[in-house]
């Protein structure tokens, strides 16, 4: 291994060890947003589950009055949600927050490329671009310019879409 490759190398192990502490930080950050919202629905004094439901608006679950949950990004990748998606939030009542997809949208399937814009990822499908979630990025290990196949809603237009795979590695 010669003097660059062995920078390279390092440089690699650089930025993985500070995107997990970045991912760590996210979580913590996550956890205390979701320990506000349970105690500003005063959930310890009633002793009981309080449901919620919902729509996935790419993010975060938007209830009929308009507040906003954020989804778990993890979540999110893992179930495939897409702009649409009805949810339901049940908020234990030591604050655990609990979401459950109860309505899946209309679907469709569409192929792009993968492309990264600073920390945003996004995916290039005949000329539209729709951002995609970190978390699936990183749960395929896809790259820049990789081939893959994205989940969208049937009808209406978003701004987000779902990785379901990927087509063609691009290294």
């Amino acid at each position: 291994m010669d003097k660059d490759d062995k920078k390279l190398t390092e440089i690699r192990k650089l930025l993985d060890g500070a995107e997990e502490k970045i991912n760590a930080a996210k979580r913590i950050l996550f956890e205390q947003v979701y320990q506000e919202q349970a105690e500003s629905l005063n959930l310890n004094d009633t002793g009981k589950a309080t449901i919620i439901e919902g729509v996935f608006d790419g993010e975060e679950m938007i209830d009929k009055y308009g507040k906003k949950y954020p989804v778990p990004v993890n979540y999110s990748s893992k179930s495939k949600l897409v702009c649409g998606d009805n949810l339901k939030l049940t908020i234990a009542p030591d604050g655990t927050f609990i979401f459950k997809q109860i309505g899946p949208v209309e679907r469709k399937r569409i192929i792009g490329k993968l492309t990264q814009n600073d920390e945003n990822w996004i995916a290039t499908c005949d000329g539209k671009k729709y951002n995609v979630l970190q978390a699936s990025v990183s749960y395929f290990k896809a790259k820049p310019d990789d081939k893959i196949t994205v989940i969208l809603p049937k009808t209406g237009e978003s701004n987000w879409a779902a990785i379901e795979n990927i087509i063609e590695k691009d290294h």
